[in-house]
């Protein structure tokens, strides 16, 4: 009977453990996997197996599994690829519990890589659990293991690394150790063909030795099981990621804006917005944010005080935290009065607090002890440079008393060389964070609202309709009938809108002509000005064809535009026109969509709209379903939403019935996963409502179902 507990505790703390592949030859990776686990005894017992040596590194070495004494706990491969199916075979039936395989030549390599993982997965499957192939191994610091061919042993730390590149991993292992920084355990997952990122988060969420994990990332495997991994470990302990691949230089082919926009990296970001994961951009700042989170509190919003005894630092990080979406704080009345009352009467009166060149440490202490209690900050960045009159290790010390503020973290930056260390020590003793840059400590306070973002995303739960709300589904679900039955995907502008105001979203009146004459009697009836666009079942950027034309004010100019749209057109795409009127007054105008990715499934966008919607890029996405909580925090992650509170005299829109509409929108995507791309572009919001003014919408092909996560 075994003594585990769970089916990966075999890879972390095993008794025993087989190399396949052991070697003696000086550099090669079977003698330094044997290397490793001799040198850092982890209280077992360790077998070389190679049928052509006799030992190894002074063990005796064993032809194959079968002729060890006893079952081992792990095996570690490292033969060729082509042999490693047959390994897994011989462990299966020497009843190995745990497998890691260095080796590489798996799907790396193309067809032939695949089919050998699939031959691994089929012997493996229900019987032994597998890490790797092509991966580093394994680091345990508390159990002494090194199951790896890391030329270093981890330091022992509260942190767990998972990484999916084992260059990374060693790069990392190099630079942790120079910086004395520990870990609870050290996995290169490699290609995932059992064991992957969701096993080990659940394994290391339950770990009383690890406070946190940061992962390095390439691909994130199975979707479903990540996320859900994600979500439950994630409300306890900081999940920190770097995913590499954000830019991609090809853009697939969409019908819709929406589909064009939504690339994969932004679809990254949403979904792990939505676990709860916070993402960095830098493997540094894996280890500071593990660092900073377990230090300092979350702050409650993006507003933040910066005092500093230098003019130009404190512009730099104003300069950064702008730029990066955060708020400088507006210091309060009562916080202004007390930093009068002691301050020299030249500092600048405003955030950044600039203490001058000659502030003494108990300026620093005093002028922090001030800004914490103002309700008007959500976090503090003190800055000192070294002057004449500076005491940068005493101004830490004072600085230290101030280590955790209730909601609100306290970042330092003490900008100099070796002088200035002291202080920083200080500092980091404490329990404050100190950088070398203000960009960086700007970086980590903007991080730390990134993840208090995450975390409430977590406990947004949106029930499976909004309330009060009825769609009408039969009527969508004839629309959808009559496209396909005539063999389409693309919904003509009408059908489209139909479709929208099934579930609640306000769209501009819209009249299908046919003819010139019912084009002009149309247009009476709804009254001048009116708007034309071109009618079809096959073009779905109208005006990219000049199929809109605008403002058109009496009969002649709509018999014109008429003869225009059919013109500009070849005759098999013209399937008339549709008439709607012109809709004035100041307004923004927006874009709301979705598009389904391969791996995540349906996804919804906000942003900026109009014709060039994809050139100024001021867009959001978010993973369905929505509640108006999240749709908020949707729009606040764009420029235009500041603008959409009121600007220059322009009235605020209502912000309500945008939430409204996008949770209406997350609706009908979860009820209709045929639907594989829409648009509201333009969405008209003005200060008294919110139109949709044009629609497009693209089903799945019957051939091809849609993804869904």
């Amino acid at each position: 009977m075994s003594s585990y507990q769970h089916s990966l505790d075999p890879f972390f703390r095993p008794q025993s453990v087989a190399v396949i592949g052991a070697s003696a030859t000086p550099g090669s990776v079977g003698s330094i996997l044997i290397r490793n686990l001799l040198s850092n005894p982890f209280g077992g017992v360790v077998y070389p197996v190679n049928p052509k040596r006799k030992a190894t590194h002074g063990v005796r070495t064993y032809p194959n599994l079968a002729a060890l004494p006893e079952a081992v706990d792990l095996a570690v491969i490292a033969t060729p690829a082509s042999t490693v199916p047959g390994m897994i075979q011989e462990c299966v039936a020497a009843q190995v519990k745990a497998a890691i395989i260095i080796s590489a030549g798996f799907s790396e390599l193309g067809a032939e890589g695949r089919a050998l993982e699939a031959k691994i997965r089929e012997a493996a499957r229900g019987k032994l659990r597998i890490v790797g192939p092509n991966c580093l191994g394994i680091i345990h610091p508390p159990s002494n293991l090194n199951a790896s061919f890391a030329a270093d042993m981890a330091k022992p730390g509260k942190v767990a690394l998972l990484s999916q590149s084992g260059a990374i991993c060693t790069s990392i292992l190099d630079w942790a150790n120079q910086n004395n920084i520990g870990f609870s355990t050290f996995v290169s997952v490699g290609a995932m063909v059992d064991v992957d990122f969701a096993d080990l988060i659940d394994y290391f969420g339950d770990d009383p030795a690890t406070n946190s994990i940061i992962i390095y990332m390439e691909s994130i495997g199975d979707v479903r099981k990540f996320l859900s991994a994600a979500r439950a470990v994630a409300r306890n302990k900081p999940i920190i990621v770097v995913k590499s691949g954000r830019h991609e230089l090809a853009a697939k082919a969409a019908a819709s804006h929406t589909g064009a926009m939504a690339g994969a990296d932004a679809v990254f970001d949403a979904a792990f917005r939505r676990a709860g994961i916070l993402r960095v951009s830098f493997i540094r700042d894996l280890f500071h944010m593990s660092e900073i989170l377990a230090m300092q509190p979350i702050p409650r919003g993006p507003r933040l005080a910066i005092l500093t005894n230098a003019g130009g630092p404190g512009v730099m990080s104003v300069d950064a935290l702008m730029s990066g979406g955060g708020q400088l704080a507006e210091l309060s009345p009562e916080t202004l009065a007390r930093l009068n009352s002691f301050l020299s009467p030249f500092w600048s009166h405003a955030n950044p607090i600039d203490l001058l060149g000659d502030a003494k440490p108990e300026t620093y202490r005093q002028a922090l002890e001030v800004c914490a209690r103002d309700p008007n900050l959500d976090g503090l960045l003190l800055l000192l440079t070294p002057q004449a009159m500076t005491n940068p290790t005493e101004t830490a010390r004072q600085v230290a008393e101030f280590g955790c503020i209730t909601g609100k973290p306290v970042l330092t930056c003490w900008l100099g060389g070796q002088t200035l260390q002291p202080g920083r020590d200080l500092l980091t003793r404490a329990g404050i964070p100190t950088f070398d840059t203000p960009e960086a400590a700007i970086r980590a306070f903007l991080h730390l609202v990134q993840y208090r973002e995450s975390q409430n995303a977590l406990y947004e739960t949106p029930p499976a309709l909004p309330e009060d709300f009825q769609p009408d589904v039969q009527r969508v679900q004839m629309v959808v009938a009559a496209v396909r039955a005539e063999n389409r995907t693309l919904l003509t502008e009408a059908e489209a809108k139909d479709v929208l105001a099934a579930y609640g979203i306000p769209t501009v009146l819209t009249v299908t002509a046919l003819t010139e004459d019912a084009a002009v009697q149309t247009a009476e009836q709804l009254g001048y000005p009116v708007v034309l666009k071109l009618q079809s079942k096959t073009i779905t950027h109208k005006s990219d064809v000049g199929g809109v034309r605008l403002n058109l004010t009496d009969a002649a100019a709509v018999r014109d535009a008429f003869r225009r749209i059919r013109e500009a057109v070849p005759q098999s795409a013209f399937d008339g026109v549709t008439v709607q009127p012109m809709i004035g007054g100041k307004g923004f105008e927006l874009i709301v969509g979705s598009s389904v990715d391969p791996q995540f499934g349906p996804v919804i966008l906000f942003g900026a709209g109009g014709i060039l919607v994809e050139v100024f890029h001021d867009s959001a996405l978010a993973l369905p379903p929505l509640n108006r909580t999240l749709a908020r925090q949707l729009m606040q992650r764009t420029k235009v939403f500041q603008a959409l509170q009121g600007v220059r005299g322009q009235k605020p829109v209502p912000i309500d019935q945008l939430e409204m509409l996008l949770v209406r929108m997350s609706q009908l995507i979860i009820d209709f996963p045929a639907i594989a791309e829409l648009d509201i572009n333009p969405l008209l919001a003005t200060s008294e409502r919110v139109l949709a003014l044009d629609a497009r919408i693209v089903l799945h092909p019957t051939d091809h179902p849609p993804a869904r996560l």
